[in-house]
């Protein structure tokens, strides 16, 4: 029976519980969600330029079939982030898994280029959602061993690009690009099939106040790790905020009746719903961090993606300047091995990230790495042999592979959980605005013989990159995650 005097919250009762079978389960769901994603994303390096040489294709053209993706992965990201602060985690990611199938398979049906722009877009809206399964993973993982897991997690990624590096490989020279558009929406289709026996996140029950559910979700957990829940009754930070909130109002006789009554948990909740999400983000609390985090998703997404564009415009023969009718030609010309071999790339970017994270925390790992991607990048001003190229641009994927891995876990680690998901969102939807502009730098200038100033603006932004993530204010190694804002923890409930 439990001690009504003695408490415990979701964090506390999840270190109780451990990382066990249910926690492995979660991770191999949401991990699929991370193989689609890095699946659909990875493929636009092989159809954009097969589609330009089956339909005759301008470069704007190639690069709009790319831009239309993180057009829609902008919207997305914010638009099922709030949808998952509001609503619950489960339903957000049945939503972006519902637009990621359906319009990743019908994309291979396409009879025309704007069909294609339109669909492809949808699979953009569907991936924006991809922050939600990695917070609801995060929801369920024990503080002390966060980093270590969000890593693995992180995994299923690098899985996601080999896998769809080596379909290419298999169905592009036999097949066609309709083909591997059809492949590829599988693993989201997946999640739709498991989708019933997902469980909300006990942390976003107990902060909307659903506290009965959550522990439903607990006890859950704890039958299937074959462990026990602490003794006491479960609390959410809001309970323990209200609690210190009543405690320092008895000491204070010199407040108002009207800013001494009663709170309530309600009370607690409703003020933290009156404000806006992204007003709550730009708040004094977390403006910095926010901002400084904007630029660093956008340095991410920018350089990721835009160096798995020059693996495929660095490859295949063009790595030096051709005329413009050649290129058309040759474009379509894509070394699978070249690509596969980068994609290898980001197993020690893991590597790297897990030996690290924990050790000498978010921040530094992520500086260093961001330097070292400079440096990989320096030779690649000037044209190289193909071997020497392809293994700097291994080693820089390496180092970005890094960079992105660590920002994902510490982007949620520094949200509440009142806003994680709309935080982690836009600070993606920004990142997608670096991907839709990479194209035009990696395609666009590689293709105007602008080789040198396309790098040069790699570096210039990875440079500032670093440089943000030395200003972040405060590491997250081991810290506990938090369920509200500071500032809006009873801040309002004098009025």
């Amino acid at each position: 029976m439990n001690d009504e005097s003695t408490t415990y919250t979701v964090d506390e009762a999840l270190v109780a519980l451990g990382f066990g079978n249910f926690q492995v389960l979660v991770l191999i769901y949401a991990g699929m969600g991370w193989i689609s994603e890095a699946m659909e994303m990875m493929l636009l390096s092989f159809v954009g330029p097969a589609v330009q040489s089956a339909w005759g294709l301008s470069t704007h053209e190639e690069s709009l079939l790319t831009s239309v993706v993180f057009a829609g992965m902008l919207v997305g990201a914010y638009l099922w982030g709030s949808i998952s602060d509001k609503y619950g985690r489960r339903r957000g990611f049945l939503m972006t898994a519902v637009f990621t199938a359906t319009a990743g398979f019908l994309s291979a049906f396409s009879s025309n280029f704007p069909l294609l722009i339109i669909l492809r877009c949808l699979v953009g809206i569907g991936l924006g959602g991809g922050p939600v399964l990695s917070a609801w993973f995060l929801e369920f993982i024990p503080a002390p061993h966060r980093g270590t897991w969000m890593v693995v997690f992180s995994g299923f990624w690098t899985v996601g690009t080999i896998l769809e590096a080596s379909l290419a490989w298999a169905v592009m020279p036999r097949l066609g690009w309709r083909w591997l558009l059809g492949f590829s929406a599988l693993p989201s289709s997946l999640l739709l099939l498991f989708y019933g026996a997902t469980l909300e996140s006990p942390r976003y029950l107990c902060m909307k106040g659903r506290k009965t559910e959550a522990l439903v979700v607990l006890e859950k957990i704890a039958r299937m790790n074959g462990k026990k829940l602490p003794c006491g009754i479960l609390v959410s930070d809001n309970q323990i905020e209200l609690d210190e909130h009543l405690s320092v109002s008895e000491d204070k006789e010199l407040l108002s009746p009207s800013a001494s009554g009663d709170v309530t948990p309600g009370q607690v909740e409703s003020s933290q719903g009156a404000v806006s999400p992204l007003v709550t983000l730009l708040s004094p609390e977390l403006a910095k961090s926010t901002i400084l985090l904007w630029v660093v998703f956008f340095g991410n997404a920018f350089s990721y993606y835009g160096l798995v564009l020059l693996t495929t415009e660095l490859s295949g023969g063009q790595n030096k300047c051709l005329p413009a009718d050649l290129q058309l030609k040759k474009s379509h010309d894509v070394s699978y091995r070249d690509v596969f071999i980068t994609s290898f790339a980001e197993f020690p970017g893991l590597i790297l990230s897990a030996a690290t994270i924990d050790k000498i925390g978010r921040k530094l790992s992520m500086f260093i790495m961001f330097c070292l991607c400079c440096i990989f990048l320096i030779p690649l001003l000037y044209h190289q042999p193909q071997g020497l190229t392809t293994g700097l641009l291994f080693g820089a994927r390496t180092c970005i592979t890094a960079t992105f891995t660590i920002v994902y876990i510490y982007a949620p680690e520094i949200y509440p959980t009142s806003v994680r998901t709309t935080g982690v969102g836009i600070a993606s939807s920004v990142g997608r605005i670096g991907g839709m502009i990479c194209p035009l730098v990696a395609v666009g200038l590689m293709h105007a013989c602008h080789r040198s100033l396309a790098i040069i603006l790699f570096e210039s932004i990875l440079l500032l990159s670093g440089v943000c993530v030395f200003l972040f204010p405060f590491e997250t190694k081991g810290r506990q995650l938090s369920d509200i804002v500071p500032r809006l923890k009873l801040h309002n409930t004098s009025i």
